[in-house]
């Protein structure tokens, strides 16, 4: 049988090869945006040659959506929608701060694509919908649940919390020094207080 440890070894190099260049592309659209970041200045920061990044990512556009696809498949995993929402919440602020660069991409990005006309607005504007019908189902399951009064408008609330979270990380990445943790804190104690469901009569 052939030895396959070489062949192993080099599917280990390349896949760490195509993290570092990740996170190099996070870190400088993060710094300068989607528009005025090159292959070049990402492939130089990394190490390798423009042709080098080329073998892992084969367009500027082929490296974007990987970015993409790296911030969906990180907030999956730290998903449970098993939890109660307002403990889903709390780790928040953890993952900011876990994933800096990550969180800030998305977040510039985001940015960048508010004109209809963008690259990337219809797809940012799909999943921002995507994430307030999340909140809004985990705002449903505990009124069904009976752990949150039953008038709260469930669409209405999720849109406000989404906004605070998108609002967060632009306050954390203008000012990295924002109490994030403290702030999630308070934020969600208020949404406690008001989910509350009152005592029966």
């Amino acid at each position: 049988m052939p030895d396959l440890r070489p062949y192993a070894a080099l599917l280990a190099k390349g896949e760490h090869r195509k993290q570092l260049i990740l996170a190099v592309a996070q870190r400088l659209l993060t710094r300068n945006g989607w528009r005025t970041t090159t292959l070049g200045q990402i492939a130089g920061e990394a190490g390798i040659s423009p042709a080098g990044l080329l073998h892992h990512f084969r367009s500027k556009e082929h490296l974007l959506q990987a970015v993409l696809e790296a911030r969906n498949v990180y907030d999956a995993a730290h998903k449970d929608d098993s939890r109660d929402l307002l403990e889903q919440l709390e780790h928040v602020a953890e993952r900011i701060a876990r994933a800096p660069e990550m969180v800030g991409t998305f977040a510039v990005l985001r940015m960048e694509n508010l004109d209809p006309d963008a690259p990337l607005h219809d797809w940012m504007l799909a999943r921002h919908r995507a994430a307030v019908e999340a909140v809004a189902e985990g705002i449903r399951r505990g009124q069904r649940a009976g752990r949150y009064r039953p008038d709260l408008d469930a669409a209405v609330k999720a849109e406000e919390i989404v906004a605070f979270l998108n609002g967060m990380e632009a306050s954390w990445l203008i000012a990295p020094s924002t109490p994030v943790k403290a702030v999630f804190g308070e934020y969600i104690a208020s949404l406690a207080r008001q989910f509350d469901r009152p005592p029966d009569p």
